[in-house]
């Protein structure tokens, strides 16, 4: 496993994290779901799987396999975060930061993805 990859498995995770659990109490979060358009009951859904893309990709550092798969969920999760501020209309620079996020995902994807292949 690279170095390259430990770091940004490193940050992703923890940010994953907090991403995750503040779906659970935020106002601010529940303010914006109405916002996008989306039910209450997705904001906790979305929260656990945030939480679950981080723990794989924290795991990921001792099990690349994990890292892959972790990529693979955070990859998918910013495609949405995109499609979601593209359909409400965001401004450009709200949309950078998941798309830098996604890039992210996708890097740790393909740095990890030949374990899942058995190579």
């Amino acid at each position: 496993m690279s170095f390259l990859s430990i770091i940004i498995q490193l940050v992703l995770g923890i940010l994953f994290l907090a991403f995750g659990f503040v779906k659970f109490s935020s106002k601010q979060r529940a303010e914006a779901f109405d916002r996008y358009g989306y039910p209450q009951w997705f904001r906790p859904v979305s929260g656990v799987i945030e939480i679950i893309a981080a723990i794989l990709v924290l795991y990921g550092i001792v099990n690349q396999t994990s890292a892959a798969w972790g990529g693979a969920l955070i990859t998918i999760i910013m495609i949405g975060a995109i499609f979601t501020q593209i359909k409400i209309r965001d401004p450009l620079q709200k949309i950078l930061v998941p798309v830098a996020v996604l890039i992210l995902g996708v890097l740790i994807m393909v740095l990890n993805w030949p374990f899942i292949l058995g190579q």
